[in-house]
């Protein structure tokens, strides 16, 4: 193992592999130091003891509008690990259980939106129409992301509220709004902030239909990203340590040795993609130049996900995935469907997961149960072989007005940065935006280099 690596990473999830990826692609030799013994950070999978399939620690979506992420795959040979629609098509099952597909033609967006929601029968004309009352709004979203200081979104304003002020209808919000902000942020319309709503929009609207189209992975999350990052690192002369938990020693302002695994590493350039609940316990020594940033990040709250995995004798779904709106579990995803996978479970998904915090696994199953069978005859009359229930309390940070602000990448220590999901990129907890901090982590590292 290399004890004077050009660069340390602390973390191997999508915001730490990138970052050494990129950290290599510059000619830096990497040691990445990752706690658990399996790669992914909150975005891997597991054996499943019974059955003993990979699944996923909760389905993950991408977006085609996530360009770093898919240039990260693609830098690392993953590129066909995913499966890109042309534009995005999205089947849901309402509350009273009618089925319809929500789908955009391949206009310029964005009008392939606006053509797609016009020819949605899910939606009664008056609804359909009253999406037009966002374009406003829109537009002012993408003048943001090209840089104007004029704002599309107060950051006092929930998303429900900038929704209901913007002219959309209850129906239109039931059925694409709300299940597209829960999805994005994790987080209720009613507690979430719109800027971050607005962004999401302006990004999925900003390139041709394809920015706004569901990217699916074909494999296992580890087995999608983070081995072949390993195999890519490795093949470069940089290294993947797992189960080796790190610390960051500081003195006097600066970098004084990183440990982990029994070793000591001597660097002036480590980035730590740890999660923000885990920042604090990184740091060894005098840690007061970083006192605003811990601080602020122990205070941040978070969102959890639930996911129940069904095992079940009978037939597949009419689609990969079917939306849910208007109910606690709001995805179901069919592995059996998904080219690659050869899997045979169903994953039940429900984001912004707070109600669910003090229910049993049980009573869990049972809800999902109703409400999955409820909307999808298909899976009422098939047995029940095996479930379980995968709880990410803290799968992302909350998003709501007032939470502690995100730190940049850089920090007041020379040679540090951070990286993560958290990081201030102006995006939710998603992929894109680890992958963003990533690049941007590793791209300072070597400005300093």
């Amino acid at each position: 193992m290399m004890d004077h690596p050009d660069a340390i990473v602390i973390g191997a999830g999508f915001a730490g592999l990138s970052a050494a990826v990129r950290l290599a692609g510059g000619g830096a030799r990497v040691v990445v130091l990752e706690a658990r013994r399996q790669l992914g950070g909150r975005a891997t999978a597991f054996r499943e003891p019974q059955t003993g399939e990979w699944v996923d620690n909760g389905q993950h979506l991408l977006l085609g509008c996530y360009l770093e992420t898919l240039s990260f795959l693609e830098a690392v040979g993953a590129a066909d690990r995913v499966a890109v629609q042309p534009s995005l098509e999205v089947p849901f099952v309402d509350v009273s259980g009618r089925a319809t597909t929500l789908a955009c033609p391949s206009l310029p967006s964005p009008w392939h939106l606006v053509g797609g929601l016009l020819d949605w029968d899910a939606l009664p004309v008056r609804d359909r129409l009253a999406a037009l009352h966002l374009v406003g709004a829109v537009r002012l979203a993408l003048a943001e992301l090209r840089g104007s200081t004029r704002r599309a979104a107060s950051p006092g304003e929930t998303v429900e509220n900038w929704l209901v002020r913007n002219g959309q209808t209850a129906r239109l919000r039931e059925m694409l709004w709300d299940p597209l902000a829960i999805a994005a942020l994790n987080q209720s319309p009613g507690r979430a902030a719109a800027p971050y709503f607005s962004r999401v929009l302006a990004e999925m609207l900003a390139g041709g239909p394809r920015a706004s189209a569901i990217v699916l992975p074909l494999a296992p999350l580890h087995q999608m990203y983070a081995e072949p990052a390993r195999a890519w690192l490795e093949a470069r002369g940089s290294r993947v340590v797992t189960g080796a938990r790190a610390r960051v020693s500081l003195k006097d302002g600066r970098i004084d040795g990183v440990h982990a695994a029994a070793r000591q590493f001597a660097t002036d350039r480590v980035i730590v993609a740890a999660p923000w609940y885990a920042l604090r316990s990184v740091f060894d020594g005098d840690t007061t130049p970083l006192a605003p940033i811990l601080d602020a990040a122990t205070r941040t709250a978070s969102s959890p996900i639930v996911t129940v995995n069904l095992w079940t004798e009978g037939g597949t779904l009419r689609a990969p995935f079917v939306g849910l709106p208007g109910r606690t579990v709001q995805w179901v995803f069919d592995t059996r469907m998904i080219p690659g996978r050869g899997a045979s479970h169903l994953s039940l998904v429900s984001s912004a997961a707070d109600g669910l915090d003090g229910s049993s696994n049980d009573a869990i199953v049972r809800l999902a149960l109703e409400e999955v069978s409820g909307a999808l005859p298909e899976i009422r009359e098939n047995r029940i072989i095996r479930a379980n229930v995968i709880r990410e309390r803290r799968a992302t940070f909350s998003l709501a007005p007032g939470q502690p602000s995100r730190p940049a990448v850089r920090t007041p220590v020379a040679g540090l940065f951070l990286a993560g999901d958290w990081i201030d990129t102006g995006l939710p907890g998603t992929i894109e935006s680890a992958v963003r901090s990533g690049f941007a982590a590793a791209d300072a590292a070597l400005e300093e280099g």
